[in-house]
């Protein structure tokens, strides 16, 4: 009899980080943060319960590294030091049930819900909203300290990593994408100049962390949009940041333009067959690098999570709303019922996330 477990269960390496499977929910905005961005003890609750449900990392909802970058009413914040022992509630429940758990940093660019937001170059928003201010070459060395002292804090609070968030459209993919980015300085033009910044935040907070430390990036492997980041690009600026001292690269995609053919949670109808939304690029990305790689989007079974690490698409299989739906998903599967996740891919999540009512699946609730 074959006593080898399914690859979906066998440890991981990230870093100096070991998890207990290959299973990470991708960072998933919570709406648990108070006004002041304090996490609350409902974020400490379903981090808990998410570990004691068999998931090998937990990456947290976007907490912001500076309020000007603030992307919602009850996002959580990481932009103060009186904010570490909050954080170390959460870190504590997560690490109590067994389970790890890393920390996103984000900026939300242009899209920040704040008076006067601020972006690579000037933008609307959405259409009919003024354009954003454009972000000077100060701002940019502000910028990056913040995030590197976010990551301090981070570890601090005893989280087991972070990860920058440089996808969906939020400020370091606007610096990356040539359909935000129009900037004429060192900072935009080629892609070389438009990756500058994520690359230079990478090296602050390597400086203001270690080498020790486990760090990754959320990353599009392509906006799908005209003129934005496509998989070449994205292959390129991986391998920069591998030469930098990332441990890991989750490749998803996607921006919130209304223009872009995919948004970055993407509506799949019920009689469309599950399928890895970036599996090709994946493929094609990873072989470029000797980091690990995480894909996300569109995964809901243990059948496809083994093919996708059978056929070495990625290292490490990241989930989100079928999570929200089952909490408790990657304990069911370890004990042999390998059924899908029930989840439709509705986003009927997002109303009480956006809402501060909690994460939770209306669907299930009402069936229950």
């Amino acid at each position: 009899m074959n006593q080898n477990p399914p690859l979906t269960f066998r440890p991981g390496i990230i870093g100096t980080l070991r998890t207990a499977n290959r299973l990470i929910r991708s960072a998933t905005h919570e709406g648990m943060g108070n006004p002041d961005g304090v996490p609350t003890s409902a974020l400490a609750a379903a981090w808990e319960n998410l570990a004691r449900g068999g998931i090998g990392l937990i990456i947290s909802g976007h907490a912001f590294v500076d309020a000007a970058g603030r992307a919602s009413r009850n996002q959580t914040a990481i932009d103060r030091d009186e904010l570490i022992p909050s954080w170390r509630i959460p870190v504590e429940a997560v690490h109590r049930a067994g389970g790890k758990v890393m920390l996103q940093l984000a900026h939300a660019g242009l899209y920040a819900a704040v008076p006067e937001p601020a972006g690579p170059s000037p933008s609307a928003p959405a259409p009919g909203k003024p354009l954003c201010r454009e972000i000077s070459s100060r701002q940019i060395i502000e910028l990056i300290a913040a995030f590197a002292r976010a990551a301090r804090r981070a570890r601090e609070a005893g989280f087991d990593g972070v990860q920058l968030h440089a996808a969906h459209g939020y400020l370091i993919s606007q610096f990356l994408s040539g359909y935000y980015n129009h900037r004429t300085d060192e900072y935009g033009g080629t892609p070389e100049n438009r990756s500058r910044l994520l690359v230079e935040i990478l090296k602050a907070v390597r400086r203001e962390v270690g080498s020790d430390y486990p760090v990754t990036v959320k990353i599009n492997s392509e906006d799908f949009i005209t003129g934005g980041m496509n998989q070449a690009e994205c292959a390129v600026v991986c391998r920069r940041l591998q030469e930098t001292g990332l441990d890991a690269v989750e490749l998803s995609g996607g921006v919130q333009a209304p223009e872009a053919c995919f948004s970055p949670v993407r509506r799949v109808p019920l009689s469309t067959p599950e399928t890895a939304f970036y599996r090709e690029a994946a493929a094609a990305i990873r072989k470029k690098l000797h980091i690990p790689v995480i894909l996300v989007g569109g995964l809901s079974s243990l059948h496809l999570c083994e093919e996708l690490l059978h056929d070495q698409c990625c290292d490490f299989i990241a989930l989100c709303r079928p999570l929200i739906r089952e909490p408790a998903l990657i304990r069911r599967w370890q004990q042999g019922d390998d059924a899908p996740s029930p989840c439709i891919r509705c986003n009927a999540c997002f109303r009480p996330i956006l809402t501060g009512r909690g994460l939770f699946c209306p669907i299930a609730a009402r069936n229950a």
